[in-house]
């Protein structure tokens, strides 16, 4: 097994892909989505952290979260998170005791300032365009677009177009 080292920045920002089993549409029905909501939630209520952005696609979700100050441990949170929704989603366990909604790993990165956190945030709320799900960000249901909207950090027709700060970003 690879010996991969995870960044720690303790009261960090960070940026996650995280991917359904297989690339299975998992998330396809806004009853798959509400059981994430409430593994998100159960989560956050005993480790607290703030979710700044989020879309969820049907075989992969991104977001990015900002933790307390002086702690660092995200990887807890995601088993935590992962296990709940899991055991809402796929009720019976494999002959391994795995469920298999999703991949064992995610990917995450270190926000470094509010130009990289912003770029992100792009990503984020184009991703749907990106894969063809909407063809606008304000169309797809399971995002925090809407919140950007409503606090004026958006129009609401923005990512009709690929926006030039996302060009050539690939977090998949």
């Amino acid at each position: 097994m690879a010996n991969y080292r995870r960044a720690r920045v303790p009261g960090g920002t960070f940026f996650f892909t995280v991917v359904t089993w297989q690339r299975r549409s998992v998330f396809a029905s806004d009853h798959a989505v509400a059981h994430l909501r409430a593994a998100f939630g159960k989560v956050r209520a005993t480790r607290p952290f703030a979710v700044e952005a989020m879309v969820v696609l049907p075989d992969h979700l991104h977001c990015i979260w900002r933790l307390p100050p002086g702690d660092g441990d995200y990887s807890s949170r995601w088993r935590e998170i992962k296990k709940a929704a899991s055991r809402a989603i796929a009720p019976q366990a494999d002959a391994r005791g795995e469920r298999q909604v999703w991949q064992r790993r995610f990917w995450e990165h270190v926000i470094r300032d509010a130009d990289d956190w912003r770029r992100h945030v792009e990503y984020i709320h184009y991703n749907p365009v990106k894969h063809g799900y909407a063809t606008r960000p304000a169309d797809w249901p399971w995002s925090s677009f809407s919140r950007f909207v409503a606090r004026r950090w958006y129009v609401r027709d923005w990512g009709a177009t690929e926006p030039d700060a996302v060009r050539g970003m690939e977090f998949e």
